[in-house]
């Protein structure tokens, strides 16, 4: 893998540059299952000097869904906080199954920042390497940031909706098979069971090899074409709730693509909406 700091960089990477004075580390862990606690894990040991991103706590509370993207302010006063600002090389790593380190790191480039990367293979392959952690939280000195958000790169239910009408988009969804089909009930209860019409599916661990890392880029590109999606138009990622969604995002920076979004909603919206088609079956 070539390291990237705008995309993705290596456990050899991070291990080099750790001590840099402008490099700042986030565990960003974040499970579906309800028995694991992320901050818990990262309190009882994490790369030495990470700090901890809660996304459900730095997310949009006027809104009903999980996690949706926080406003501006609170993105700013959170990171400032968290001593994270102009200058700095940030690196985002997880302990997840469903790879949330590519969720922040796409909020981080919502909001205009882009020296950010996530760490290939996260804590998993860290720990694995018997590489350094720590269980105490790192001094934290407010530091200036500097946010412009790039509205382009999020979609809202509307402008899905008149995408998938007029079919002038690719809709990728991340989620299993399964679950794209319809033929199994989702694991957020309320929700209708299926998928937006018109949409592909590339479930996103398709897009990791068997130790966590992403797949080189032939690979990626490969992926997607074989899920049916035309690289040459413009693409919305879409998953359960935002998070898995992301690594679509990531693997289509990797690739070179450089016309795609993000459905902050996903199916935790459009399947709560009775009004909004629904597909089942294969795409």
């Amino acid at each position: 893998m070539t390291d990237d700091p705008k995309t993705l960089v290596s456990t050899e990477w991070l291990a080099a540059h750790l001590n840099d004075p402008d490099l700042r580390v986030i565990d960003a862990s974040w499970h579906l299952d309800a028995s694991r606690d992320g901050r818990a894990e990262y309190d009882a040991a994490h790369i030495p000097g990470a700090r901890f991103f809660d996304l459900d706590a730095i997310s949009d509370k006027r809104s009903a869904l999980p996690h949706m993207a926080p406003q501006v302010e609170m993105f700013v006063s959170r990171m400032r906080a968290m001593g994270i600002g102009d200058g700095h090389q940030v690196v985002i790593y997880d302990n997840s199954d469903v790879r949330s380190a590519a969720r922040v790191w796409w909020l981080f480039r919502l909001m205009g920042k882009t020296d950010v990367a996530v760490l290939d293979g996260g804590f998993q392959k860290w720990r694995a390497e018997n590489r350094p952690t720590e269980d105490m939280p790192p001094v934290m000195r407010d530091r200036h940031i500097t946010v412009q958000r790039q509205a382009a790169l999020v979609r809202d239910v509307t402008q899905v909706a008149a995408a998938s009408k007029l079919a002038d988009h690719e809709i990728v969804d991340a989620r299993g098979a399964e679950r794209f089909r319809g033929e199994v009930a989702e694991p957020r209860p309320g929700l209708r069971a299926g998928h937006i019409p018109g949409s592909k599916n590339l479930p996103f661990g398709k897009l990791y090899n068997a130790d966590g890392t992403m797949k080189p880029v032939a690979e990626l590109q490969a992926a997607f074409t074989e899920a049916g999606v035309d690289l040459t138009r413009p693409v919305i990622t879409t998953c359960g709730s935002g998070v898995t969604a992301a690594t679509l995002f990531l693997a289509l920076d990797r690739i070179g693509h450089r016309n795609h979004s993000l459905y902050d909603g996903s199916w935790a919206e459009w399947g709560s909406f009775p009004d909004l088609k629904i597909a089942t079956g294969d795409a």
